[in-house]
């Protein structure tokens, strides 16, 4: 997992063509209008997931990894906490879905770092790290995040 502002990713995730992508479209000038749902920047190999929610108090937090995608999670407004944990910490609930290229789990008590991101801040997840997000930053609150999904290429599934 690496969290940084936008500003300064590109000094501490390897750069392939698909982050690029992907950099570019969050630096796009109109992100703030997107609507909720996909939004295609290269077909399946990088595409955004805008969405708009409320954060929540849980406890144990869901985790969830994936395989074949690597997350970006950008808070465009609010604050959000996402939970980190090694994938192979997870005790998996429900199995992972090909399809829908996700597993979820939990963490044993104690084994999760929380990381709080604000407005304008990102987590880069790799397929090793399960992650817990719509975490509330204290109390519940709005929250606009877009992840983008980039595909894992053969050699980079983690810095």
């Amino acid at each position: 997992m690496i969290v940084t502002g936008l500003d300064h990713i590109e000094e501490q995730v390897r750069m392939t063509q698909a982050l690029r992508k992907a950099l570019d479209f969050l630096r796009g000038p109109d992100i703030a209008s997107l609507p909720d749902g996909r939004v295609d920047i290269d077909g399946d190999q990088v595409y955004a997931l805008p969405q708009r929610y409320a954060t929540i108090l849980t406890d144990p937090p869901r985790f969830e990894h994936h395989r074949r995608y690597i997350d970006i999670q950008f808070i465009v407004t609010g604050d959000e906490v996402i939970g980190w944990a090694p994938a192979e910490r997870m005790q998996i609930t429900e199995a992972y879905d090909p399809a829908m290229d996700i597993a979820f789990g939990t963490v044993p008590a104690g084994e999760m770092t929380p990381v709080r991101l604000h407005a304008g801040q990102l987590a880069v997840l790799y397929p090793a790290d399960g992650h817990a997000p719509r975490l509330a930053a204290g109390m519940p609150s709005p929250v606009f995040k877009i992840v983008v999904k980039v595909a894992v290429e053969e050699g980079i599934t983690e810095r």
